[in-house]
């Protein structure tokens, strides 16, 4: 078994609308309440984290899965959206919607198209954040493929 860590350290140094910084390996980043929920909105938050986490884990899952199976593209692009419900003051990640667009190469056969779709399901499920926020946070997805006409 492998196990990999990754570390975090984190910096606030003030009350709850003040600015505090993450910094990992790989970012360095300022964070703060964001003003929908009446914050400076300065830097990230953890709602577009979690939302940054699950949509990264996802495509990368998803071109993983798709160079496996040896699946030409084009293009492989992704909109996403979290949904934050606050309700009588109790703040709730309810979902998350994925939409990715798969641009399949202008000689992809319809099994191509069948299989990118059947990829893209499948990348929800095997993505390690869809899985960790399993029961929690409902993931839709929303995908798309088409086939690049030049």
């Amino acid at each position: 078994m492998a196990e990999h860590h990754f570390h975090l350290k984190a910096n606030w140094p003030g009350l709850r609308n003040d600015v505090g910084e993450i910094e990992t390996k790989n970012l360095i980043t300022k964070v703060s309440i964001p003003p929908e929920m009446d914050g400076p909105g300065i830097g990230t938050n953890p709602d577009e984290m979690l939302l940054g986490a699950a949509a990264t884990c996802y495509i990368i899952t998803l071109a993983a899965m798709m160079e496996r199976s040896r699946l030409d593209k084009v293009d492989l692009t992704m909109t996403s959206v979290g949904i934050v419900d606050v309700t009588k003051g109790v703040i709730t990640y309810k979902k998350i919607i994925h939409r990715p667009e798969i641009v399949l190469k202008q000689t992809a056969s319809p099994q191509d198209n069948k299989l990118a779709h059947k990829l893209a399901e499948k990348a929800e499920k095997s993505c390690m954040i869809s899985r960790a926020i399993q029961g929690n946070v409902e993931v839709e997805l929303q995908a798309t493929v088409k086939v690049a006409t030049e």
